[in-house]
């Protein structure tokens, strides 16, 4: 164990230091009992001349405690950090076993961090997710249930569950278990499998499976949660079973979201069939409870909207005392979001809710390539000009482009921009209190 390594379990909020504290009062009075009980049979017997010899009578008193302290002290720490290293070894992997202490530091602070709800769906919801769970455990990440597509539309049309993709991504993206179960988790059956699994991912068939042992798809995803050791939780938006329906400028009605982005047509607006399913009452109580909600990224309107247009979600977004950062997306998607704007993105949003506004700051790209992006990804970069309308929202640049693959978001970068914007939104409200108005900084 380095000296580094001894001195992290110092650290503030691991709850360790309390109970060494204890032990060394509790050895310590034990030891002041055995010198009150050594000291009456000094006094009361007459011991040989070698025990004072044995005993270091000849030294000074002083000297001999200071002895006597140092080698109780040097015990006691080899046999806690032994006693240590074996339950460690016997409850965690070999490759983590030396990181106990970062660990436990980590575990310790996230569950002190910001309660944060995530509203979206597809890989959008699930790269945030994976960023985000490395500054707080308190996340809840709203999914749609609006998915008619690939395995899950098997699934929800053949066994009558809500569609478990969005939620098993969500689960894989939070959750702390070895990667080998993650990938599982993940695994796609492909064209050989035969016996109708081709297409169908494995975590879904074991979602499903998991609702019919537990009796519902609440408790499977709390079960299958808790199996693979979620950091926080993962929420259908409603638990109804509902269809995306869009209208299309020239007035054609689309049904279904695995449908809607193949249409070559431009979206003017969508909705759910039935209009009035439910929002899932754990919905309303995470956003009641939330310090942050961050809307997006994902697919405008096949991933973000449907979740907003369940009855009920909406006005409980507003009614929250959360902070709210909506996030646009890098990279416009064909058949859906051709040509917009990070602007257009947010009035798309704020048009389908009554023109109502829902974010203090708007989270944009910055990193802006300056070549068009290859054809075959049929996508371009999302602009976010600074003299567009985002309503009273603040437009936020920043360079949350994945540099690799410029259709999406880097992980790391953009958990960290939302978590500043998060910790610097009490000192702008003091300054907006104390200053007069200014413009603001695109």
């Amino acid at each position: 164990m380095s000296r580094s390594l001894v001195f992290k379990w110092l650290y503030v909020g691991l709850h360790v230091k309390r109970w060494l504290f204890l032990l060394l009062l509790g050895v310590v009075l034990m030891g002041l009992g055995f010198a009150y009980l050594l000291r009456e049979v000094y006094v009361s017997y007459t011991f040989p001349e070698w025990v004072g010899t044995a005993t270091l009578q000849f030294l000074p008193r002083w000297a001999r405690g200071a002895l006597f302290i140092s080698v109780a002290s040097v015990l006691s720490v080899l046999a806690v950090w032994k006693l240590n290293r074996s339950m460690i070894t016997a409850v965690l992997p070999r490759d983590q076993q030396d990181q106990v202490v970062d660990l436990i530091y980590q575990a310790r602070t996230q569950q002190r961090g910001p309660r944060i709800v995530a509203i979206g769906g597809g890989t959008g919801l699930s790269n945030l997710l994976r960023g985000l769970k490395q500054y707080t455990s308190n996340l809840t990440a709203i999914v749609t249930v609006a998915d008619d597509g690939g395995s899950s539309g098997a699934l929800r049309r053949d066994m009558g569950v809500i569609p478990p993709g969005d939620i098993r991504n969500c689960i894989a993206a939070l959750a702390d278990s070895e990667p080998l179960v993650r990938d599982l988790f993940q695994y796609r059956f492909d064209d050989r499998s035969g016996n109708g699994l081709e297409g169908h991912a494995f975590g879904n068939l074991f979602i499903v499976a998991m609702s019919r042992v537990t009796g519902s798809m609440e408790e499977a995803i709390r079960e299958t949660s808790r199996v693979l050791r979620v950091r926080g939780r993962i929420v259908p938006a409603t638990l109804s079973d509902v269809a995306l329906v869009a209208r299309m400028d020239d007035g054609t009605v689309i049904r279904g979201e695995s449908s809607i982005g193949h249409a070559g047509r431009t979206i003017a607006e969508v909705s759910v069939d039935p209009p009035n399913a439910p929002v899932n009452a754990e919905v309303v109580a995470a956003l009641r409870d939330a310090d942050l909600v961050v809307i997006g990224p994902g697919s405008l309107y096949t991933s973000v909207l449907p979740n907003l247009l369940v009855r009920g979600l909406t006005e409980a977004l507003l009614a929250s005392p959360g902070y709210k950062v909506f996030i646009s997306n890098v990279a416009s998607e064909h058949g859906e979001t051709d040509g917009m704007s990070a602007a257009d993105h947010y009035q798309a949003l704020r048009r389908h809710l009554g023109g109502r506004e829902f974010a203090d700051v708007i989270l944009a790209n910055s990193n802006l390539p300056g070549e068009p992006l290859p054809g075959e990804w049929q996508s371009q970069p999302v602009s976010a000009p600074g003299d567009a309308d985002y309503g009273r929202a603040r437009l936020v640049l920043a360079d949350i482009v994945d540099h690799e693959v410029r259709y999406r978001h880097d992980t790391e970068r953009l958990a960290a921009h939302v978590m500043r914007l998060y910790f610097e939104r009490d000192l702008r409200r003091i300054e907006s209190r104390v200053l007069p108005p200014a413009t603001p900084v695109r």
